[in-house]
């Protein structure tokens, strides 16, 4: 569970969320949508500890964020980035391995039971045939779910994802969503994604949190469909709500 208690993050002179009050849930899938420049990736790396540069309380699982050592932190929190991981020569096995470094003794070995983890993991996001191949010779999609599965590698109770669905098509947008739905849902972990993809996030959450001019409203989708936050911020006299959510499927 995150929770957030009169966050304020600020960049420069301008704030990006101001005395923001919300929680998210375990067993849930939450989009985290803006406009371009909002603060979605500030917020998601403040929460990761990665942007140490707020004020109010970030809470997980019951903990405060600034108590939290590296080490506890990183049994509490997974973060996938934007990044695309293209190392030659590097296994998959090996990627999703580094998942247990939390883990392993102080020489980083693993054990018979951080193998298995590995293997389920790679084994949860269907990539078992994949183990052994390198990560410059796979897809988008594939190094993505590769990524997701040493996030889940480091089992912890939170999930965070920045742009997740950035560069797929749309038939491997929404099966990725779908397969975070699961582990949300399954699992029981909360998971907190950013995303463009503003049909994907209606038809596949549980909830969604908006970011708009310094509040987070974070309501279920049907409730955020009913409130008009998406249709007053990215529609326009000239782009109704429907003609937005159909460019999106393009």
């Amino acid at each position: 569970m995150i929770r957030l208690k009169n966050l304020s993050i600020c960049y420069g002179s301008r704030i990006l969320f101001d005395k923001v009050n919300t929680s998210f849930d375990n067993g849930q899938l939450t989009a985290l949508i803006g406009r371009n420049g909002s603060g979605k990736s500030t917020l998601l790396r403040a929460i990761a500890g990665l942007n140490r540069q707020y004020s109010g309380d970030i809470i997980l699982d019951g903990k405060d964020l600034r108590s939290l050592s590296p080490g506890g932190l990183a049994k509490s929190l997974a973060f996938v980035t934007t990044e695309r991981t293209r190392i030659p020569n590097m296994r998959c096995v090996d990627v999703v391995a580094i998942g247990r470094a939390p883990y392993t003794n102080w020489i980083g070995r693993m054990q018979d039971i951080d193998r298995n983890i590995v293997m389920d993991a790679i084994s949860s996001v269907g990539m078992e045939n994949y183990a052994e191949r390198t990560m410059d010779t796979m897809s988008d999609g594939e190094c993505q779910r590769i990524m997701i599965a040493r996030a889940l590698a480091q089992d912890t109770p939170v999930m965070l994802l920045d742009e997740p669905t950035s560069f797929l098509d749309m038939p491997n947008r929404y099966e990725l969503v779908s397969l975070l739905r699961t582990l949300a849902h399954v699992s029981g972990k909360c998971i907190l994604f950013s995303t463009h993809e503003l049909d994907v996030a209606l038809r596949m959450c549980d909830s969604i949190a908006l970011v708009d001019n310094g509040a987070l409203h974070h309501l279920s989708v049907t409730e955020m469909v009913n409130s008009g936050h998406i249709q007053r911020l990215f529609s326009s006299p000239e782009v109704s709500f429907e003609e937005l959510l159909w460019q999106n499927r393009k």
